[in-house]
Parts: C-alpha cells; sequence; structure tokens
C-alpha cells in the first residue's frame, strides 16, 4: 500500500522536494494511516513533517482523550504537534451552520494559519476513496452540477493535499492491523444525525445490495472522470476579472459560461462553500435578461448587473457610504483617482492644440474644484441645446451604476465646466477667440 500513495504523491506533486507537511490527525484509522505512511515516506521528498490535532470541543472527554492520543503519537515518532482547542457549538450556533460544516471551517482556518505563517507548505488529510464515493453520492442527492461530481481534490489551491484518496478504507485498517497500529474511534461516526453517517451506513450497503454492489467504485470513478474534465476547464478558463461585460456569459456554451462563473466566485469569495447549481443558474439568468439590470446575493458575494456589465464583490454586512472627493486644481498638476488612474491638467497658449486624447477648455482662470459626482449635478454640455441632469447622461452612455460613484466633474466658481465622458460645459468650450487652453488628459482610467 505504501507504493500505491507513493504513487499517488507523485502523480499529484503533492510535495516539491523538502516540504514542510503538516498531518492532520484525528486519531482515526485513516490520518493514523496517513501519519505513518507518510513518516515512512518522507525520505523519499526530505519532508518536514508535524502533526496537526483540531479538538473541537464536542465530545467531552472523548475529545479531550483523543487529543491527548494524537499528541503521545507524534511525540513517539519525534514530531512537532500543533494543536488548535476549539468551542465547534458555539461556533455553529453563531454562524448558523451545523456541526459538520462549523467543524470544517474550524479545521481549514487553523490549517490556512499554518500555511500563512510559515510552520507548514502543506497539510495532508485523510480522506480515502470511501471518503470520494460518500462525498459524490452526499452532492448527487443535494443536486450538484458537474463541478461538483469531482468530490475531493487530490491536491487544492489553497495547499491541502490527499495522499490516500485513492486507496479504500478497508486497505487502511488492514494496514495498521499488521503493524499492530492503534487508533481511536469516534462514536459519533455512528450517528445517524448526521447526514454523511446515513449516507456511510444506510444508503450505500442498501446500494450495494439492492443495485450495484459496486457502487463504491462506480461513484469514485466518477469522481476521477469529473476532475479530469474540470481539470482541462480550469485550463481554458484561467483569471477571471471581477466586472466584465455580461456577453462574456450571454454569448458562451453553458457549459463554459457556468464554469466561469464559478472561477469568478471562487476568486471573489475565496471558496465556493454553499454556492450550488441554483445560484449559478441565476447568475446565467441576469447576465442573459434582456432587462439590463439587477442584483442577486449570495453566500459571500453581491452581484450587481447595470447596462452591459456585471460586478462581482464580496458581500458586505453593510452598505458602503457614498464616497466624496474633492481636490482643489491649481494647473499644472495632476491628481491620482481614488478609484485608479490619474486625471492631468496643464494650461497652453492657443498655439499649442491640445492631442486627440485630452479634453480641451477655454481658461479664463478663477478657482477649480475636481469632485465626483453628487446626484443632483446638472449642466449643459457642448453641443447641446439644454441643461440635463448628469444622471440622465448616465442613463443614455449605459454607463454602470457602480462607475457613477466617483466620476469626475470639473467645478469652475460653483459651476460645473467639465465632466468625464460628457466633455465641457457649452460656455467652457474652445473657440476662435480662446486665449488660453486648459488640457485635461485621463490615464489608465478603468471604465467598468
Amino acid at each position: 500500500m505504501l507504493e500505491h500513495i507513493a504513487g499517488n504523491i507523485s502523480r499529484y506533486n503533492m510535495f516539491p522536494a523538502g516540504s514542510r507537511c503538516g498531518v492532520a490527525v484525528s486519531g482515526g484509522a485513516d490520518s493514523v494511516c496517513l501519519l505513518h505512511a507518510l513518516f515512512e515516506l518522507a525520505p523519499r521528498w526530505n519532508l518536514h513533517l508535524s502533526v496537526i490535532h483540531v479538538e473541537h470541543g464536542i465530545r467531552g472527554e472523548a475529545s479531550r482523550a483523543d487529543a491527548g492520543f494524537v499528541r503521545d503519537l507524534a511525540a513517539s515518532l519525534g514530531l512537532p504537534f500543533h494543536c488548535r482547542t476549539a468551542d465547534v457549538p458555539a461556533v455553529a450556533q453563531e454562524n448558523r451552520n451545523n456541526l459538520e460544516q462549523a467543524a470544517r471551517g474550524v479545521r481549514h482556518e487553523f490549517y490556512r494559519e499554518l500555511i500563512g505563517t510559515g510552520l507548514a507548505d502543506r497539510v495532508a488529510t485523510g480522506h480515502t476513496r470511501n471518503d470520494q464515493a460518500e462525498t459524490v453520492l452526499y452532492r448527487i442527492l443535494r443536486g450538484s452540477g458537474v463541478s461538483g461530481l469531482a468530490g475531493i481534490r487530490a491536491v487544492t489551491s489553497d495547499g491541502l493535499v490527499r495522499p490516500l484518496l485513492s486507496v479504500w478504507r478497508s486497505e487502511v485498517e488492514a494496514w495498521l492491523s499488521e503493524r499492530n497500529i492503534a487508533w481511536r474511534e469516534d462514536e459519533t461516526n455512528a450517528d445517524p444525525c448526521y447526514d454523511r453517517n446515513r449516507i456511510r451506513h444506510q444508503l450505500l450497503p442498501l446500494l450495494r445490495a439492492e443495485y450495484n454492489p459496486r457502487i463504491d467504485e462506480t461513484l469514485a470513478r466518477m469522481a476521477t472522470l469529473a476532475a479530469e474534465d474540470e481539470q482541462y476547464w480550469e485550463g481554458q478558463i484561467g483569471e477571471m476579472p471581477h466586472t466584465f461585460e455580461v456577453r462574456l456569459l450571454s454569448t458562451a456554451p453553458p457549459a463554459l459560461a457556468r464554469r466561469m462563473i464559478r472561477r469568478v466566485i471562487e476568486q471573489v469569495k475565496g471558496d465556493l462553500r454553499q454556492i450550488d447549481f441554483a445560484h449559478v443558474g441565476a447568475i446565467l439568468e441576469l447576465a442573459q435578461s434582456t432587462e439590463g439590470s439587477g442584483r442577486l446575493q449570495i453566500p459571500g458575494v453581491d452581484i450587481l448587473r447595470s447596462f452591459d456589465w456585471i460586478r462581482f464583490r464580496p458581500l458586505r454586512a453593510e452598505s458602503e457610504p457614498r464616497p466624496r472627493f474633492s481636490y482643489p486644481i491649481q494647473p499644472p498638476c495632476t491628481i491620482e483617482w481614488p478609484s485608479g488612474g490619474s486625471i492631468s491638467f496643464e494650461i497652453r497658449d492657443n498655439g499649442c492644440v491640445c492631442d486627440k486624447l485630452e479634453n480641451e477648455l477655454d481658461w479664463p482662470g478663477g478657482t477649480l474644484e475636481l469632485r465626483n459626482w453628487i446626484p443632483g449635478d446638472c449642466y449643459q454640455s457642448a453641443g447641446l441645446h439644454r441643461e440635463l441632469k448628469i444622471k440622465q447622461m448616465f442613463q443614455e452612455a449605459r454607463i454602470p451604476l457602480w462607475r457613477r460613484r466617483d466620476w469626475p466633474v470639473l467645478v469652475s466658481d460653483g459651476r460645473i465646466v467639465w465632466s468625464r465622458q460628457f466633455g465641457p460645459a457649452a460656455g467652457s468650450a474652445v473657440t476662435a477667440a480662446t486665449v488660453r487652453r486648459l488640457c485635461i488628459r485621463e490615464k489608465n482610467v478603468p471604465f467598468a
């Protein structure tokens, strides 16, 4: 079995030579097997192992005894031991999660901390092929899309690796028994209150007996095939911008569009937990809608459609206050605009014509203020026959809602003389009688 595990490590390049690997050990058979196997295989990759344990505070004295067992196991192998004690029931209540979700969140937060502080480059967990089969069946029951059928990944982008993912639980227990290696049994693994346990002890035995005696292998193979498909798609998609034109989704084949949505959600949120098929479908429907506007909020992500654009950003508990920007302008000068890019001002005489990338105003002198748009702002831009609210100009130009908040407006003695894209006011346009020109250049300013 060791060679089988070594082959899995090599296949997925789980450990670059010299890696610091934290081994997550609960005390159960799978994680104890993982620790002993990696301890024997460590010289092949020059691994520096440590033992990681989370005492969840769920099972009282039994839970504390597990922590003591793992601590002693680490000591017997001469390995560093990192333990996190948590009150998972309190975490579950605070976050309105079930115990399984809360415990998983606590463990993964601990893993991220260890990797973030440099105590580990990788964290290895003891998931087996049985866990893979159970996960795929669970996701099928929940209505997972194709991406979810990939199940547990052998290697994740945040540093988790699963060396036992191609090994069956029966092989694990046989290997430990042959070597007289002890492990702990968690009595909650038989508790039918947990979905995973009902799948393991009730549903899968029924499926084996009544439908397919090799259902576990079938489900695990499905995960392998789905993971290979997803690996291909991930290479095709690459990084996604957080704001983009909706036609990127509306014109793409549904299989590609759904994966692009999942990718941008993962980039914005950091993971895909609690994101299901219905969430992705609703976003795709929003992008394909002819209405041109709409908003969705899914776990951890706020999605806003405005005209031809769609924006993804982290979901915040409270709406952000509207920013107010104001800068006195004394040309020549350059203002770094808070939302990105810069705006430069330069005075030139009538013989120097501004280039096509610049706006130009008749410059009679006076005080200037550069600020962002305020609801109610209005002016008559050059070429129009009447004054319009800038909000109406936004609508006609199909400017996305989020770009309006920091839209630059130039004011002279309380009167708007220029704004981005809509140009100079009628009374400030350059004419044959202009003596001095105020040239305005915007550089690297994001549109959407």
